[in-house]
């Protein structure tokens, strides 16, 4: 795992950063800056525009601080969330040393502005080393240090599982990720692997992963705590070439990803055991870990799988497997009823032709725990995107001679018809919500880096109060 970045321990050396918003008639200066630091700062052209860094000079050439502007301030309601990490930005062009913040102007949220400093911190360096950014934040006053790092904890754990290629995080290595996030928090862990899956009823899981040079499991970990059960479901496809269906080139290149959902509830259960919120739920974790692979022993198109409810499905594409792992997994964990049960999966491409890759749709039926989870994604910088179980497409996965198809033809709703087939599953019990999330940064960006990143855990982990009763 990456280690993580510290804040700097606050002591008289740290150098002030002012934050500035451009004003109607040039930057809007906090009024404890010298007089001296005004006229230089207006000299060097500073607009107080986002991202934009001016160096304030002290006696003998060396550097006494630093203005950097954070942009005009807006409605957080609409603000985009990647105005929030406008500390992200400082952290990556700030010279070696400790800073501080010397003001927070209206409207900047310092939690929000600490985690981006964190976040740039973020470099994976398992294969080429690579610097990271040597500035250093005295954690500001009134943050609560430790979710922050908790926080970053999570996001970290989640990037790298993602950015590790499938040669060394196939459905074994993955496995080994959860044992190791078990034994930091004291969670007992549990494994089916291969045969056995049959075995014990998960046939769906074995039918994708059985052609893999890994056998395929299901990782489930329980982590010590009362209260309400919260069960989350990751879809661990740790190398999918789409199958016998196969994948051409141009889409196969970022498969590893795919198991992203699984990356995501471990980094969301990494920081729910650092802020000891363990302790006041049952928080239940499950993955099917595969590879979809091709070999003689591969499943096929046409065949008809039976799940582990009982459901018969068709499989009319092999590269619309991911529902197939997770159907079984949700079938699993509706048998406890818990609480509330989430899944989280890169599962379609129609979701990213839908919002795009920053913005994951996630289906909820109860309007009270959309809205709670929509709105702490907004405040937390983690945007999502409720999107309908539309039941009028329940037709679309019903084929002629089983209970459901895994890939509907006619290329509609593809986002919506994979929700509906994982909601077959999910049981009436409890509270269900799906994320389909994309799990990759396309280009990097302030505080995220080119490659995996986390998308939903802060949403659900600051609407958890509200939601998990």
């Amino acid at each position: 795992m990456t280690p993580l970045p510290e804040f700097a321990a606050p002591f008289s050396a740290s150098l002030p950063l002012w934050l500035v918003r451009p004003g109607a008639d040039g930057p809007a200066l906090p009024e404890g800056l010298a007089a001296s630091d005004r006229t230089w700062a207006l000299a060097q052209g500073f607009a107080g525009t986002a991202g934009q860094l001016c160096l304030l000079p002290g006696e003998g050439g060396v550097i006494a601080g630093a203005l950097f502007g954070i942009g005009p301030q807006a409605d957080p309601a609409s603000r985009p969330a990647r105005e929030r990490y406008s500390l992200a930005k400082a952290a990556e062009t700030l010279p070696e040393g400790d800073w501080h913040l010397a003001n927070a102007p209206e409207g900047f949220d310092p939690q929000l502005g600490a985690l981006g400093w964190l976040f740039a911190q973020y470099r994976f360096t398992r294969y080429k080393q690579g610097k990271t950014p040597a500035a250093r934040l005295v954690c500001p006053e009134g943050v609560d240090a430790d979710r922050v790092v908790a926080l970053a904890a999570g996001e970290y754990l989640a990037r790298d599982l993602i950015n590790t290629p499938a040669s060394d995080m196939g459905p074994a290595d993955l496995e080994q990720a959860a044992r190791a996030l078990a034994a930091r928090h004291g969670a007992r862990i549990s494994v089916i692997e291969g045969q056995d899956l049959l075995a014990q009823n998960f046939p769906m899981i074995h039918a994708v992963g059985r052609a893999g040079a890994q056998a395929p499991r299901l990782i489930d970990l329980r982590f010590p705590g009362e209260g309400p059960m919260l069960t989350l479901v990751g879809k661990g496809v740790c190398f999918d070439t789409g199958g016998l269906d196969i994948k051409p080139p141009s889409s196969m290149g970022l498969m590893k990803k795919d198991m992203g959902g699984a990356a995501n509830v471990l980094g969301l259960a990494e920081t729910l055991a650092r802020l000891g919120l363990t302790a006041g739920m049952r928080l239940r974790v499950l993955i099917p870990a595969v590879e979809n692979s091709i070999a003689g022993n591969a499943f096929r198109p046409g065949d008809i799988l039976t799940s582990r409810k009982g459901l018969t499905v068709e499989i009319n594409n092999t590269d619309a497997e991911g529902r197939l792992v997770l159907a079984d997994a949700l079938a699993l964990a509706a048998e406890e009823k818990p609480a509330v049960l989430i899944s989280m999966a890169t599962l379609t491409g129609a979701a990213r032709v839908a919002l795009g890759p920053d913005l994951p749709p996630f289906f909820c039926d109860d309007d009270g725990t959309a809205t709670a989870v929509q709105r702490a994604g907004r405040d937390n910088a983690d945007p999502i995107w409720r999107m309908p179980f539309w039941e009028p497409y329940e037709s679309m996965i019903e084929p002629v001679i089983a209970d459901l198809d895994n890939a509907p033809g006619g290329g509609f709703a593809g986002a919506i018809t994979a929700a509906l087939f994982l909601r077959r599953f999910a049981g009436e019990d409890a509270t269900y919500l799906h994320f389909d999330i994309y799990g990759w940064q396309p280009v990097a960006a302030p505080g995220r880096t080119k490659g995996g990143t986390g998308q939903g855990m802060r949403a659900i982990l600051n609407a958890l109060p509200e939601i998990l009763k």
